[in-house]
């Protein structure tokens, strides 16, 4: 994939003005919505759930990457697609049975994500890589928002990016986690193709214009 994706995370969005902020993200130069859906048990945050999600939905022109930080997500699959998930992202530590997992989503139609945690190499995923769509690269600790970037992450990604290449797959790579203006050319060079942008972008001043600087600066 020659153009890289941006992808702003809704968790760190204004809930009491959600429907302004799905609109803004509408009306913007970003690709996707990426909705992190959080537990309480997997990570020690709750986000939001299905209703939520519907609600995104309902408003939203840009399709939906969902990220499940939660325990047995098995059981949600099927909901999630209902919902209208375009990629339904699980968490290796969260699967005992990945490969049937990922078949189970694929089987709903939707592409099939799997993030790994600041602690898990890439190497875990040399057997099911052909089988995933797209490889999240959890560049803080997951659970909360606002987090500094971990630094290890660059030479994670190049080497997620070259079992990739030998497995000849077309498994994109996405990066979340403190993503801004400052890593994000080093991160595509590295070989991701989406950047979340969670803080950086609803934490700025003008949020559209920060969401069109960050696509010029990685395409």
């Amino acid at each position: 994939m020659n153009t890289k994706l941006v992808a702003p995370s809704l968790l760190a969005s204004d809930f009491a003005n959600l429907q302004r902020d799905i609109e803004m993200v509408n009306n913007s130069e970003a690709d996707w919505f990426h909705l992190d859906v959080m537990d309480g048990l997997f990570v020690p945050n709750i986000s939001f759930g299905m209703p939520v999600v519907k609600s995104i939905q309902e408003h939203a022109t840009k399709p939906l990457d969902v990220h499940l930080m939660i325990v047995d997500p098995d059981r949600y699959i099927n909901t999630f697609a209902e919902l209208g998930a375009a990629t339904l992202t699980v968490h290796y530590e969260a699967c005992t049975h990945l490969h049937r997992t990922l078949q189970a989503i694929k089987a709903e139609g939707m592409k099939a994500g799997v993030a790994l945690n600041p602690h898990t190499s890439v190497d875990l995923l040399e057997n099911t890589i052909q089988d995933i769509d797209l490889v999240c690269i959890m560049s803080v600790n997951p659970g909360f928002g606002g987090q500094s970037f971990i630094e290890n992450t660059y030479d994670k990604v190049a080497k997620l990016k070259n079992l990739i290449t030998t497995k000849k797959a077309t498994t994109l790579i996405e990066i979340d986690g403190g993503v801004n203006a400052a890593n994000a050319k080093k991160l595509t060079n590295a070989g991701a193709d989406v950047l979340v942008a969670g803080s950086f972008v609803f934490k700025s001043d003008h949020p559209t214009q920060t969401i069109e600087n960050l696509k010029q600066i990685i395409n």
